[in-house]
């Protein structure tokens, strides 16, 4: 699959989980987890310590989840992102996003060899519709330099 493929089949997924949301609110993660329920997502904040997390039940796993969801975005350290990965896979989890700063080469050979759809190296924000204007300049350098997927 494609890198653009990737892109889509994950934004298609209208139920998330999010690993990498803090409890103190002001980590990327935030950022993401609230402007994708801006857009319609339906989130479910992963934190093995916290009850709630932006407002919303937070789950200390992906197996304590109220029900499916076709995807899990990722922004936590890389050091953690292989034991993500995994779990994901164990609850037959089929797409992954490594948001910039979260992959791993572990963690994306893992989803390569165990048949998840894996985006790693992109921006979420830079794809998720509609896009704030924030990000629109960002998408335009990354397209003027030929980093957008293919």
């Amino acid at each position: 699959m494609n890198r653009q493929a990737a892109v889509n089949d994950f934004l298609a997924q209208r139920n998330l989980a999010v690993v990498g949301v803090s409890r103190s609110g002001k980590k990327f993660g935030n950022m993401a987890y609230r402007e994708l329920k801006e857009k319609g997502y339906r989130l479910f904040p992963i934190h093995p310590e916290a009850d709630e997390l932006e407002g919303d039940t937070c789950y200390p796993n992906f197996d304590t989840l109220p029900e499916e969801v076709g995807g899990v975005l990722v922004v936590v350290p890389p050091q953690h992102t292989e034991q993500v990965v995994h779990d994901a896979a164990a609850a037959n989890i089929k797409h992954v996003w490594l948001q910039q700063g979260a992959e791993s080469e572990e963690a994306v050979r893992f989803c390569q060899e165990n048949g998840i759809s894996v985006t790693h190296g992109e921006c979420i924000l830079m794809f998720a519709q509609p896009m704030k204007f924030l990000h629109k300049p960002h998408r335009w350098v990354w397209k003027l330099l030929g980093k957008l997927p293919k």
